[in-house]
């Protein structure tokens, strides 16, 4: 992969794919906190956007690793994107449409609370790091940081309209998500294929 348009599209993309989770618990932070002030808003955002960028660097390290002594295992890579975006994707509909997310609005948010959703919001991250394993390392940073930024943006405007309107779009930002992630495996796939 080298720096172009498509790159930097993808990592937005892809960011936007991740937050979605941590868009949903953001709109249920929002609905319990409606007069969270802003700096704690800033504060919860950059929770999630540090997992959302970690997630995939450490994915990436992994593999990088792997590969170094296993350089056949380079070849399943697309099929392994593949399978655990579709997999995430697939549950995130589920998810979506079933509208499990709304329970979490009854939940405080503590520091220990916020930790435990940035981890799970963000452990889908982790299998990014199998698709992104073309980029070199600075790419891989640079991508990490657009899924940062993406997300925090995506988080704060999900606390902004959880404090205002609850948690009613938050089965249709999960379904969103799955179908960003599920479409991401199969264009990484077919990438695969044809290049």
């Amino acid at each position: 992969m080298d720096w172009s348009f498509v790159f930097f599209f993808n990592s937005a993309l892809l960011g936007v794919g991740l937050a979605m989770d941590a868009f949903s618990v953001s709109l249920a932070n929002g609905l319990n906190e409606p007069k969270m002030k802003k700096g704690r808003m800033c504060k919860i955002a950059a929770v999630f956007s540090v997992f959302q960028a970690a997630m995939p660097m450490i994915g990436w390290v992994c593999v990088h690793t792997v590969l170094q002594y296993f350089n056949k295992f380079e070849k399943f890579i697309p099929w392994i994107a593949l399978i655990l975006l579709g997999y995430i994707g697939i549950k995130m509909l589920v998810d979506g449409i079933k509208n499990k997310d709304s329970q979490e609005a009854k939940k405080a948010v503590g520091f220990k609370e916020l930790m435990i959703q940035g981890i799970a919001t963000s452990i889908d991250a982790l299998s990014v790091g199998f698709t992104i394993s073309d980029y070199n390392w600075l790419m891989a940073v640079v991508c990490a940081v657009i899924i940062a930024v993406v997300t925090f943006a995506i988080c704060t405007a999900g606390l902004v309209i959880g404090k205002k309107f609850g948690t009613k779009l938050s089965g249709k930002a999960s379904i969103l998500g799955g179908v960003i992630l599920i479409g991401i495996g199969i264009e990484i796939f077919v990438s695969s294929l044809i290049g």
